[in-house]
């Protein structure tokens, strides 16, 4: 991990224009700024180009001869295949309204992180090569693709989570996320790829997860998760794995299977489910909601994906239910029946307990967890206890994936309202369609470029201080795998005291078995607060 500044040093920066002309400004790749790049091996795994070791610290990158020709290629390959690409090189009017909405650029100052900059980057390389008065003259700020320019393109598309935040305010709807997908997708043909996207995306493909877990030890850290759970309700859950016949199959991220807070989270869904008497089993071959190869290109993205279907299909489902995950579910609620469908082979989930049938999930046959339980409580099957979580006062991130990909905006905040008597919500303009995100998504969750995930998870940082400093706030909730495993640095830092929660252990904490023993420990085995020392602290809910 590189050395991390002090927090004065992160801050001391403006937001003014840059010194030069940003054309004449070369890119500075700075340690700490950026990930390591991609191994050979991982990149020979899943046949991508130019596979070889590479390091973006070095003068030479070890690029093919022909680099500028497969980029141009590629470019116009993608002018051809995506309108949207197309359109969004021609529309944009340089307004500057995405500007001051891109936390990367809250929290470096660095005007080419800039969305309307960032996609100029590539803009004016389309001008150059594919625009008339670029070929002619260089006008319109065309400028010539030369290896410092990749270069710049590599360094700040890997800037950029693909959050989709700027295209709320574009006046244009202008997509920025697309735009650094297809920049990302043109470095990739040239093997620029960074190793904490290439080795995920090489262990989902031989081993069905990012972090190459083998079945048997999925199989290992869930007992260790019901060993806990034993202890913490007196009862033995036993989930099944690879059944056939289930009628529904559960997915969700790795991250909720091995690592801390995930884990917590995790066992709060096998102590709903077995609530619930839930027909359910468990791939250990699908056992990844999420898509690394998203981060990579659509194509990437389409083949890791198929996964799920696959094995729905071979054990004979349903329908399947899906684990708190952010980009997991923008790919399940706008790409995967188009990548991987139609899934005729399942039916419209139903829920078995309350009935209701999940129309909006009748195509890609797959629902979100928290709609399955705020289903479940709004139909009063659930028995709760929420002075469970009275230690806890809780706000809520809205993941980008979730709240601006699908919607999914109201039904976590049931949940957390039903399990929860201390909930405030963070100032309006940065939660729901305008959340601000964790700065560390889109693969940018390693630990080298930990400064730039320091300066990007800033103003989401600003936003827990500020209700932190009015309510007490000390949880910071979210239904994302990726925010539970960056957030606990990004708050250790700016905001200490706060721990990170998936909606689901809250949901653990205060769900109440039949059958249980008496409740002295939540989901982290630490002591539950005794009821004389809650009476009365609690509030309703905001």
């Amino acid at each position: 991990m590189a050395k991390l500044p002090k927090k004065a040093e992160l801050t001391q920066y403006s937001l003014g224009t840059a010194p030069a002309p940003w054309r004449e400004t070369k890119a500075e790749l700075r340690p700490g700024m950026y990930c390591y790049g991609a191994k050979g091996k991982n990149l020979e795994t899943v046949g991508m180009p130019n596979a070889r070791d590479w390091s973006p610290a070095e003068e030479d990158w070890k690029l093919p001869e022909d680099w500028r020709e497969i980029i141009l290629a590629g470019m116009a390959e993608r002018l051809e295949k995506y309108r949207s690409f197309r359109l969004f090189m021609d529309i944009c009017v340089r307004c500057g309204a995405c500007a001051d909405k891109c936390h990367f650029y809250l929290g470096t100052g660095d005007p080419k992180n800039m969305p309307v900059l960032r996609a100029e980057l590539l803009r004016s390389v389309y001008r150059r090569y594919f625009t008339k008065a670029g070929r002619l003259g260089k006008l319109a700020g065309a400028r010539d693709l030369t290896l410092d320019v990749l270069k710049e393109w590599w360094y700040y598309f890997f800037q950029c989570t693909e959050c989709r935040r700027c295209s709320v305010f574009c006046p244009y709807g202008i997509d920025q996320a697309e735009i650094t997908i297809i920049g990302r997708e043109l470095l990739n043909l040239v093997g620029l790829n960074t190793d904490w996207i290439a080795g995920p995306v090489a262990n989902c493909y031989m081993k069905g997860n990012h972090v190459g877990l083998e079945p048997q030890t999925i199989l290992s850290n869930i007992e260790f998760m019901l060993d806990d759970l034993e202890t913490i309700t007196g009862k033995r859950i036993e989930p099944t794995f690879n059944r056939k016949g289930a009628e529904i199959l559960f997915i969700t991220p790795s991250g909720d299977l091995f690592a801390e807070p995930g884990i917590y989270t995790c066992m709060g869904y096998f102590m709903l489910f077995e609530q619930l008497g839930l027909d359910y089993t468990i791939s250990t071959y699908a056992s990844e909601g999420g898509n690394f190869g998203f981060f990579t290109s659509n194509e990437m993205a389409k083949r890791l994906n198929a996964k799920m279907y696959a094995e729905a299909k071979r054990l004979g489902v349903k329908w399947i239910l899906g684990g708190e995950c952010g980009h997991m579910w923008r790919l399940v609620n706008q790409y995967m029946d188009t990548w991987n469908g139609p899934a005729d082979f399942l039916e419209t989930p139903v829920s078995p307990v309350t009935g209701t049938r999940f129309e909006n999930a009748r195509s890609a046959k797959m629902v979100h967890i928290a709609e399955f339980t705020a289903d479940l409580m709004y139909h009063d099957k659930l028995k709760l206890d929420p002075a469970r979580n009275d230690h806890l006062i809780v706000t809520f991130h809205d993941s980008c994936n979730t709240a601006r990909g699908m919607g999914l905006l109201d039904e976590p905040r049931y949940v957390l309202k039903k399990v929860c008597n201390n909930f405030h919500e963070m100032a309006e303009d940065t939660i729901r369609e305008k959340t601000l995100c964790c700065g560390s998504g889109s693969g940018l969750n390693a630990g080298e470029n930990m400064e730039l995930r320091l300066r990007a998870g800033f103003p989401r940082a600003n936003a827990v201080r500020e209700v932190k400093e009015k309510h007490g706030v000390n949880v910071l909730a979210n239904i994302c795998a990726l925010d539970r495993a960056s957030f606990p640095p990004i708050m250790d830092y700016w905001v200490p005291g706060t721990k990170v929660m998936g909606l689901h252990e809250l949901v653990g904490n205060a769900l109440v078995l039949d059958g249980e023993i008496e409740r002295t420990l939540d989901l982290r085995t630490e002591e539950l607060p005794r009821r004389d020392e809650t009476a009365g602290e609690g509030g309703e809910a905001q």
